[in-house]
């Protein structure tokens, strides 16, 4: 009784907030890198937001967020003809967040290519990912 009440719950909720209304973030490219040491021991797990940039004549990091967990892993949407996201952002106060990329790749590094990029475009002339305010009031 009392996990059926629960799953009723949950499902009403869900139907609130549909994944179809959340707000999308569309970037060209987005990579799942897999970042490991000089030794070979395994760092971190990220993916990275990148637009392709016809001045520089190359893709430009746009944001990044370290895998929490696996529903960051953008996976393909054959219906809709790209790779999709949908997670909780910690970074925005752990809202919903959506993102869509034309195209997907996946590295195994021994180097962050996020700080690498630095070099080529500073973290503040980054475009960034769309800014999310939660619409839950705080007491």
């Amino acid at each position: 009784m009392g996990i059926s009440i629960s799953l009723t719950v949950c499902l009403s909720m869900v139907g609130l907030n549909p994944i179809e209304d959340l707000p999308t973030d569309h970037v060209d490219l987005v990579e799942l890198n897999h970042y490991y040491n000089d030794k070979g021991r395994h760092v971190l797990d990220q993916v990275i937001f990148y637009d392709w940039s016809s001045a520089a004549g190359r893709y430009q990091i746009r944001d990044w967020r370290m895998i929490k967990r696996v529903s960051q892993i953008p996976h393909r949407d054959w219906r809709l003809g790209c790779y999709v996201a949908v997670w909780h952002d910690p970074l925005e106060g752990n809202v919903l967040r959506k993102m869509h990329a034309t195209n997907m790749r996946e590295t195994w590094t021994q180097y962050d290519p996020e700080i690498v990029e630095r070099s080529f475009l500073k973290k503040d002339k980054r475009r960034k990912l769309a800014r999310i305010r939660s619409s839950r009031r705080t007491r």
